[in-house]
């Protein structure tokens, strides 16, 4: 009696066939009848629903290469070259992307799986369509393949950038997104911002002429008018700002005594800006304005010279007060000598301090009458008599 093996394959599966441990065939879906009365034949059955992720095992690759007439009706290969990436749909999605010189084999049947190969060789730059995708890409693991394949770089308005390929410079980026892929070379990516920026050059502890220790802060503003100069001369164009900043006011600082920088610190300013103006200009940055915010002195020194202004206020006071008084005193001389020679102006004046002293008293006692009045509280001298 013949022995008969059923053997039952899934649609989500497939079978190898062995007969005395040897590949045999392929089982497709369905139920497959194998006539065994020695024992001979071995089933392997395979899972190929997650063929996309997981490929085919190292026992199915092994039989593969041994087998491939057999093997290729139910398997996929892709291979890529050393320039080129592979880019795996499945179901006309992409779904994960594939290094230069790497290859793989897919189960047939279960999901429709397509590979695209891209020549890198010389345009390394994604196109707009494949660049969107590829950025949005949020699930595993085409995520985590563009995280190494690509790099990503989006320039602001205002803002200058220069792609290095392999440490040269390849091209000069305007405001946009930017995407390449980065396999089988170093790429970087340097931005520069050509709106007009701001410049603290904070706490710099300065000895003046007369040995004077002062802190000064400065503030400058300034733009790149040169992204080109800046980016090939220099390597950090705001350090290489800070540095000749710092160098100008220690220069001018330690020329001049601390009443100088004090009576004028829009002459520090301007000596500032003549120093580094020329010197960054050369590197393709445009210096606008400096200016010394504060000027702070050591606390002993701050005390000093609260009480030099004191005194130099003191003594303006006192000099107005003089001239002032001088001013009062020429002013009566000047009025005695009018009312000197004319008694009625003189009795108009002695009624005019008469009327205030009165406004001045609540009750006021008159004897004699308004001749007592105008005779004995106020007397007019008798003018002098004319010799003939």
């Amino acid at each position: 009696m013949l022995f008969i093996k059923k053997v039952i394959v899934p649609e989500t599966h497939r079978a190898l066939l062995f007969k005395n441990e040897q590949f045999s065939d392929v089982l497709e879906p369905g139920v497959h009848k194998i006539v065994d009365w020695k024992k001979q034949y071995r089933i392997l059955l395979l899972d190929i629903t997650d063929t996309l992720t997981k490929g085919i095992s190292e026992d199915v690759s092994n039989v593969l290469k041994l087998h491939p007439d057999k093997m290729l009706k139910h398997i996929q290969t892709w291979e890529t070259a050393e320039q080129e990436v592979g880019l795996i749909y499945q179901n006309k999605v992409l779904k994960e992307i594939k290094a230069p010189a790497q290859q793989g084999a897919y189960w047939k049947g279960f999901d429709e799986i397509k590979i695209v190969k891209v020549d890198i060789s010389e345009s390394f730059k994604l196109d707009k369509t494949l660049a969107r995708m590829v950025l949005a890409a949020k699930e595993s693991p085409l995520k985590s393949s563009v995280l190494n394949a690509v790099i990503a770089a989006t320039i602001p308005e205002r803002h200058v950038g220069f792609l290095e390929v392999d440490g040269e410079k390849e091209s000069t980026l305007n405001a946009g997104n930017y995407v390449w892929w980065k396999f089988n070379r170093s790429l970087k990516v340097k931005q520069i911002d050509c709106r007009l920026q701001n410049m603290e050059v904070n706490g710099q502890e300065i000895l003046t002429k007369d040995r004077v220790s002062l802190r000064v802060n400065l503030s400058a503003t300034w733009q790149v008018h040169d992204a080109q100069k800046v980016s090939e001369e220099l390597a950090d164009h705001t350090d290489f700002l800070y540095r000749e900043l710092q160098l100008a006011l220690r220069t001018i600082v330690s020329t001049q005594t601390l009443d100088e920088l004090l009576a004028d610190k829009n002459k520090l300013n301007q000596q500032i800006l003549h120093i580094v103006i020329s010197k960054v200009a050369e590197y393709g940055i445009e210096l606008k304005s400096v200016g010394a915010r504060d000027i702070i002195l050591p606390g002993e020194m701050k005390a000093i010279l609260t009480q030099v202004v004191e005194a130099e206020k003191m003594a303006e006071a006192n000099l107005i007060k003089r001239r002032e008084e001088t001013q009062a005193t020429r002013s009566l001389h000047n009025t005695a000598k009018v009312m000197e020679g004319n008694p009625v102006l003189l009795r108009l004046k002695e009624l005019e301090v008469l009327e205030k002293i009165i406004s001045q008293i609540n009750t006021l006692n008159v004897y004699g009458g308004l001749d007592g009045v105008m005779n004995d509280m106020v007397k007019i001298p008798s003018p002098p008599v004319k010799r003939q």
